[in-house]
């Protein structure tokens, strides 16, 4: 597979880049060794093989889950600059 160089703009596009005339052509050539590459791996027998979930045999060795006493809503509040109805009230920032 080989893309154009209407291919090419046409991705440039998309991705929201912009090259300049003499760069589109680099960039047609590296976009074709790429793909290149691509066919080549689609070409590996992984008939068999196993997906890879990890790249290591670690197990992840969590700590046991256990219930602890947490703050209070009044507890939580003590710090808050300003509250109502139990909720934290805070300067809007998200436009006017």
């Amino acid at each position: 597979m080989s893309l154009t160089r209407e291919e090419v703009l046409k991705v440039a596009e998309l991705a929201r880049l912009k090259f300049k005339e003499e760069e589109i052509g680099e960039f047609q050539q590296q976009l074709n060794d790429i793909l290149g590459y691509v066919e080549v791996l689609n070409e590996v027998d992984t008939e068999g093989v196993e997906p890879l979930i990890s790249v290591h045999d670690g197990i992840n060795r969590l700590r046991a889950d256990e219930v602890r006493k947490s703050l209070t809503v009044e507890e939580a509040m003590k710090n808050a600059p300003e509250t109502a109805d139990g909720a934290l009230i805070v300067p809007k920032v998200v436009g006017e």
